[in-house]
């Protein structure tokens, strides 16, 4: 088991596009490995690769309840195909994004197609709980992160908050 580092705002990789695999190999196995105990460990519901430093469109995620055993969905190149007309807000968090949590608006149903780790073709029907995050997940993809999808005071409030803390941890 090897844990990654977790790239936290205001890292700029954070704010690249990942780019498209054109198939799967051992290098790109270790990394979902990697990233899949990464999520674990943190532990979070989800991690895209590039929150590993990895320009890769790569993302895992499980939403199960710590009482049912592991589902982890890997999803190689995903792209959302279909967002329903009905939105949700509801409070989002990210390992990326640390000590702050925000309402966001998001699709309460989507549908995701992408690849598994045999380079199949996948479609998901994701609702609620699984939509919001596969939808955290592959803006992470895009190089967008949760809180471009909050207010602007609200961001700049977080963006001055997080300054001022790492800047206390230099000294």
């Amino acid at each position: 088991m090897a844990l990654l580092r977790i790239l936290e705002f205001p890292d700029p990789v954070l704010k690249e596009k990942a780019r498209p695999l054109d198939g799967i190999n051992p290098a790109i196995e270790k990394l979902i490995r990697d990233m899949t105990d990464t999520m674990y460990q943190a532990p979070g519901v989800g991690l895209a690769a590039n929150q590993v430093g990895a320009l890769k469109q790569v993302l895992v995620a499980d939403v199960s309840s710590a009482e049912e055993a592991r589902n982890t969905i890997v999803i190689v190149n995903p792209r959302i195909i279909e967002l329903s007309d009905e939105t949700e807000t509801a409070e989002e968090g990210c390992l990326s994004v640390p000590e702050f949590r925000a309402e966001v608006e998001r699709a309460v149903r989507i549908v995701v197609l992408g690849k598994d780790l045999q380079g199949e073709e996948v479609e998901i029907t994701a609702e609620g709980f699984f939509a919001r995050v596969l939808q955290h997940e592959i803006d992470h993809l895009h190089g967008t992160l949760y809180i471009d999808h909050i207010g602007k005071l609200k961001r700049q409030r977080y963006v001055r908050q997080r300054k001022k803390a790492l800047a206390a941890n230099k000294e």
